[in-house]
């Protein structure tokens, strides 16, 4: 059953207007009991009495009316779903772009700061020019030099300890052909 068939039967069941029973429907996930339970409770209802219409064949300006207010509003059904998708979606890819610049990779030679990078620009860098980028960052752990983040919050996986330990094995394996 669509929407359109359940405020309907809302309509049917109450009496209540159109707009009362699509605002109803809508706070109630669309689900029809429960819709009337919260018609109840706003006093939309009026007890003991009950309300119908009818329309008669002769009638094709109420029929034109009806089947305007149907289009009508099966289109602004439609637009609002793809405007709060599309919204959502905007504000989704708002929020991750803010944080790629709050998060930043920091680069570092015996405790003394050399780089610090948006996480936006590393990821263009990987995207673009991987096959550069990550060997110089793997031979930058045999010089010594440690990566982490910062700007980042508490998290599951904790990212700069997997890069501190990768940095230690690195310094064992060094110190292994050394010897």
């Amino acid at each position: 059953m669509d929407k359109l068939e359940k405020v309907e039967k809302i309509i049917e069941k109450t009496g209540v207007s159109y707009e009362d029973a699509k605002i109803a429907l809508e706070n109630s996930n669309e689900d029809i009991l429960d819709a009337i339970c919260y018609l109840e409770r706003m006093g939309k209802i009026n007890k003991g009495q009950t309300a119908f219409y009818t329309v008669e064949k002769g009638e094709n300006k109420t029929d034109e009316q009806f089947a305007r207010a149907q289009a009508n509003y099966e289109n602004s059904v439609k637009d609002e779903k793809f405007s709060d998708v599309f919204s959502s979606l905007c504000r989704w890819c708002k929020k991750v772009l803010d944080k790629s610049f709050e998060v930043c990779l920091l680069v570092k030679k015996h405790d003394r700061e050399i780089a610090k990078i948006p996480v936006f620009f590393l990821v263009l860098l990987l995207i673009f020019a991987f096959w550069v980028v990550i060997p110089l960052m793997i031979i930058g752990l045999f010089f010594e030099i440690r990566y982490s983040f910062v700007g980042i919050g508490k998290v599951s996986v904790d990212v700069n300890e997997m890069c501190d330990k990768c940095a230690d094995k690195v310094d064992d394996l060094k110190n292994k052909i050394n010897n």
